[in-house]
């Protein structure tokens, strides 16, 4: 019958189904449009069909006039001047959306959806906003909306709490409730009119990994660019300190005793007064690990997108300061965002001709980034822009763990001395030397 283009039951069921997954139907439960009776046309026989197929077409009917109950048909007579007056179903009736409602078999998970906004507007009326938006998000939490609120409304009343999330205390409430349902609390305290803005609208930060890129890894976890710590900073909660984790690769430099692997507060590593010639980040935990001794030298663990433990870190502009990131897109990026804080950053290990010898490690990358870079080399950009452009093959990506250590040893520098990088490019201009530092220049 589907092969005739007519309106059959199944067909019928589904236009209801879409009304109740787009949230449609639960809405005109909290704040009817007036579109009930609500009337659904049915593509129905022609008078042809019913002389060549006159069975198919009965049965068609038949199977709609069974079904009268949630909904009424209106008819049309089809056929009188050649096979003789048919009545056929023309249009199907809903007299409410209750009436919708049952015929996908929701009505239970609608009466609950009516208690649930029933309660959170006891809490207060403006959470009847949220739940008219969001009504099929409100069925899926159920309780845990509730709780939700709770935790807005206490937002709202307590704006600059000046404790741990893990202090807040309300009943059913504990921090992992809170990390699991950052964003609905977010967007009940947005109806409260908090007056802040509310992840997933505008205003975010462009769309860029906040977890770090190695387990484990502390350098870069700035705290403005995970959710959790904007969610502590927003409400004027306390949240931890970054921390930035670091190694002495020269013996004899004065750390902490005979401690030479140390994590710190990125706040302690900013004072840092050591004789520091030069320093290498790295994305991989065993690559730092691994990097040989070498005089005035100190190797951090990096951590992928976001540098504020390392921006006040003013020292850094008297090091020679390498990167040794993972040759795909995103590695590039971090590169580009690392040279924003110090500028005169040197890339090492990111090259083609690495990328190159190392074939059989390649990956692929799940999600390449396509942002504008300005801040890399002219090579380095021209390998960006290459992977970018599936040059070597589809979202090629070599992680740096997977390049042969005696590669890796034979090019890294002796002491990472002070080099100043290439010219980069600068977007929309000509190419802007890079920062040179003086060989004799005092270490600190």
């Amino acid at each position: 019958m589907r092969a005739q283009g007519w309106t059959t039951l199944a067909m019928l069921r589904a236009q209801s189904q879409k009304a109740w997954d787009s949230g449609t139907l639960l809405r005109e439960l909290m704040d009817p449009s007036g579109v009930y009776p609500r009337r659904r046309p049915l593509k129905r026989p022609t008078a042809a069909t019913l002389r060549s197929d006159y069975a198919a077409a009965r049965a068609w009917a038949a199977e709609l006039f069974a079904a009268v109950g949630h909904f009424t048909l209106e008819t049309a007579e089809v056929g009188r001047s050649t096979i003789g007056s048919n009545l056929l179903p023309a249009a199907a009736v809903f007299g409410s959306a209750e009436d919708e409602i049952a015929f996908v078999g929701k009505s239970r998970d609608a009466a609950r959806f009516r208690g649930l906004a029933d309660e959170l507007s006891a809490l207060d009326p403006a959470f009847r906003t949220w739940a008219l938006r969001r009504p099929l998000r409100l069925l899926e939490l159920g309780d845990d909306a509730l709780t939700a609120a709770r935790v807005a409304l206490w937002l709202r009343d307590n704006p600059e709490p000046g404790v741990y999330v893990r202090q807040l205390s309300l009943p059913g409430v504990h921090t992992k409730f809170i990390e699991s349902h950052r964003e609905v609390i977010e967007k009940m305290a947005a109806e409260l009119q908090v007056g802040l803005p509310v992840p997933g609208d505008a205003g975010d930060d462009d769309a860029v990994p906040e977890a770090p890129s190695e387990p484990g890894s502390l350098l870069g976890q700035a705290t403005v660019r995970t959710s959790a710590a904007r969610f502590a900073a927003r409400h004027g909660f306390l949240h931890p300190p970054e921390l930035v984790r670091f190694r002495a690769l020269d013996p004899g430099m004065p750390l902490l005793g005979e401690a030479r692997d140390l994590t710190v507060t990125a706040e302690a590593f900013s004072t840092l007064n050591l004789p520091v010639q030069s320093v290498i980040i790295t994305e991989n935990l065993v690559n730092f690990l691994a990097l040989p001794k070498a005089p005035g030298t100190l190797a951090l663990f990096g951590g992928g997108y976001g540098f504020s433990s390392l921006r006040d870190a003013r020292w850094l502009r008297d090091c020679g300061v390498r990167y040794w990131g993972d040759q795909d897109t995103h590695g590039f990026r971090i590169l580009d965002q690392l040279r924003a804080v110090h500028p005169h950053v040197v890339s090492v290990l990111m090259d083609e001709a690495t990328l190159l010898a190392h074939r059989d490690a390649w990956s692929s990358e799940p999600t390449p980034s396509r942002a504008a870079l300005s801040r890399l080399t002219t090579e380095e950009s021209a390998l960006y822009e290459a992977l970018g452009n599936d040059q070597f093959g589809k979202s090629v990506r070599l992680e740096q763990e997977l390049i042969r250590w005696d590669w890796a040893s034979e090019r890294l520098p002796d002491g990472c001395r002070r080099i100043a990088p290439s010219p980069v490019r600068d977007a929309g201009g000509p190419k802007v030397a890079g920062r040179r530092q003086d060989n004799d220049q005092h270490p600190r």
